[in-house]
């Protein structure tokens, strides 16, 4: 069984490499936690209890409308923290969002109190957690600038092409959420995609027939007619 040091050491050698005793009564202070697939971590309206620093796995943080239609914020990977996370217990606010596992995770999970003890006693710490935090949540301002100026067609093949396999197993809900639309929205596109030839449908799978082409289009600031 692989230790929690080792674990330390393998992603987040940062916290090692400081050296600063607060550090070590943190790492001390946190609980490895494993949380299955598919499960949800916390919800609109619940309580921050503590902070997560992600091991393996990933977890998925979106917005659900009150019709049901969900909108991705941000994944959270392993050496990372969760934006919403650290502003809820800044803050002391509730959550406004969900965040659910993508895979199966592991995390190291400082309670509240030892976490606002190292915001006060640790420079490094509070470094990390506002580094963290602000990297974050530009890329989160930069994902609802692309939502609200950019083309759906442009960012569905953006997307296509971002997943990065010539096959592409997820569903239409998936990419609908992922960028933020609707399911019928990325449907009539990706029939018209089908239509041209650049990619071929079938159930459960999307395979990229011309990435070329696609990869024009993510480039273009100007929507299919």
């Amino acid at each position: 069984m692989i230790s929690h040091q080792s674990l330390w050491e393998a992603t987040f050698p940062q916290f090692i490499a400081a050296k600063e005793p607060m550090l070590q009564a943190l790492m001390d202070a946190a609980s490895l936690v494993k949380v299955p697939a598919h499960q949800q971590l916390f919800y609109p309206g619940s309580q921050c209890e503590k902070y997560l620093l992600v091991v393996e796995g990933s977890v998925k943080t979106q917005l659900i409308s009150d019709q049901g239609r969900e909108m991705l914020l941000y994944h959270v990977h392993p050496g990372d923290s969760c934006v919403l996370t650290t502003s809820c217990l800044l803050s002391g606010d509730r959550y406004p969002a969900e965040g659910v596992t993508e895979a199966e995770v592991k995390a190291f999970a400082l309670p509240a109190q030892a976490f606002y003890r190292g915001m006060e006693q640790s420079a490094f710490f509070r470094e990390f957690v506002f580094k963290n935090f602000a990297t974050r949540l530009s890329h989160v301002i930069q994902r609802i600038e692309s939502i609200v100026f950019n083309p759906i067609d442009m960012r569905l093949s953006q997307l296509l092409l971002t997943l990065n396999t010539p096959i592409i197993h997820k569903t239409h809900q998936e990419l609908a959420a992922e960028l933020g639309s609707a399911r019928e929205v990325v449907s009539r596109h990706l029939k018209r995609f089908e239509t041209y030839g650049w990619i071929k449908i079938t159930r459960g799978s999307i395979e990229i027939m011309n990435s070329a082409a696609l990869y024009e289009l993510s480039r273009s600031d100007k929507a299919l007619k």
